[in-house]
This record gives C-alpha cells, sequence and structure tokens, in this order.
C-alpha cells in the first residue's frame, strides 16, 4: 500500500473559498464536467460489457445506489456498478471486508480493479461529484464528525483523493481486524479526514493531475501489500 503522510493542518488553515481561486471557482468544474463526459462515452464499450456481465452472473440490478453526504452537507446517491447480492446492507454492515460473503464473484473482480466505481463519472458529469475531492462518506459516520472534521464538506467529494490512494487495501486492512467497524472508525476514517484537510489546504491543478496519476498507476498494481497497522 502507497503511503502518504498527513501533515496536520489547523482548522483555520483551511481557507476553501481563498486556495486557488480561478481554479477553485470555474477551472475545476469546468474540467470535472469535460473530462467527465468524454470518459462516459470513451469507457461505453467497456461500460456496456460490465452491465452485461453483472447482469448475467448474479440476479438483480446492474447499478447500486446509495446515500452519501456531499458538498454542503447535502445528500446524494452515489452510483456504483453492484457487486454484491441485493439487500447486501440489510444482510451485514456498511463496511466491506475482504472475503465477504456478499460480494458476488464477479463484484469481487470488479471491486479489485475499482471497475465498480466507473458510473460515478455520472455523479461528476451532474454536479455531485468531482473527479479529485474527498471520497464521500456515509451519513451515519459524518455524523461523528467534529468541528475541524466538517471541513471536508466544504467542496465537492471525488472519485479518487489521497486517502483513496493511501488505503487502496482498505478491504483486506478491515479484515485482519476483530472488529473491523471499531477499528475504521477509530482507526482509518481519521487518518482519511487528515488527507481530506490537507487536499483541501492545497487544491490545484497540478496537485489534481497528480493525484490522478497516482490512482491510475495504482489500478496497475494488483498485489495486496500485507499492511499491519
Amino acid at each position: 500500500m502507497e503511503t502518504l503522510n498527513p501533515s496536520v493542518i489547523e482548522a483555520n488553515e483551511v481557507r476553501p473559498d481563498s486556495a486557488n481561486g480561478l481554479y477553485r471557482r470555474a477551472g475545476k468544474r469546468g474540467l470535472d464536467t469535460l473530462v467527465s463526459a468524454m470518459m462516459l462515452v470513451v469507457m461505453s464499450p467497456l461500460l456496456l460489457i460490465v452491465c452485461a456481465l453483472v447482469k448475467l452472473t448474479s440476479p438483480g440490478p446492474v447499478f447500486y445506489r446509495q446515500k452519501r453526504v456531499g458538498e454542503g452537507g447535502k445528500q446524494f446517491k452515489i452510483v456504483k456498478f453492484r457487486s454484491m447480492v441485493v439487500d447486501a446492507d440489510r444482510r451485514g454492515p456498511g463496511l466491506t471486508s475482504a472475503g465477504d460473503s456478499r460480494v458476488t464473484r464477479c463484484g469481487a473482480v470488479l471491486r479489485r480493479l475499482k471497475i465498480d466505481e466507473l458510473p460515478q463519472f455520472w455523479n461528476v458529469l451532474i454536479g455531485d461529484m468531482s473527479l479529485v475531492g474527498p471520497r464521500p462518506e456515509l451519513p451515519v459516520y459524518v455524523a461523528n464528525y467534529d468541528s475541524r472534521q466538517r471541513a471536508v464538506l466544504t467542496v465537492r467529494p471525488g472519485i479518487t483523493d489521497s486517502a483513496s490512494i493511501a488505503f487502496r487495501w482498505e478491504e483486506d486492512l478491515l479484515a485482519q481486524r476483530s472488529n473491523p467497524e471499531q477499528f475504521y472508525k477509530e482507526d482509518i476514517l481519521p487518518r482519511k479526514l487528515a488527507l481530506n484537510l490537507e487536499y483541501i489546504a492545497n487544491i490545484s491543478l497540478q496537485y489534481d493531475f497528480l493525484l490522478i496519476v497516482r490512482t491510475v498507476r495504482c489500478l496497475f498494481s494488483f498485489s495486496s501489500a500485507n499492511h499491519k497497522d
């Protein structure tokens, strides 16, 4: 797992309204719209193939929609290719660990390669999300953010971010714990939020490009690191 060391950021150091003014106000959204539209068109053959695979390998809908918290605390439905059995959220916790019996065979491959996340380009196109930004969390976790951590809600959530890269093998880490839920809330989530705050304090076109490049590089790294905390 590639690790990124979050710097310590005080709440008054995060100033979303003044950081990289032009890119932040217009350039970032313009880039999101252009790239997401292009990706949906270019990847349409792959998307159709995945739709067929999901439909043919397990009963249920092709897409899975789940409530997440976005910019300003507004809830929206994130879209993914369905990688688990129908009603999986009723059969277990909101977190998914490696080896979870709710994950379908096709879904396991999609999740490992992050292909299940591709429909989120639609979320980007319609303005719910950005290409790069803090990953949107479930309302149950956001409800426990402190005042400093809630600064992550001042920007659009993203498909990828530095926390996604640092915790590329999160499901494997959770599988190593006797209480994955507690480990996520007390250890992983605070570290993710620290990385999110670092991103917000340093938003720029160059930083977004760097994180996209690192994300693509991670997609070609298929072997899990034997990481233990």
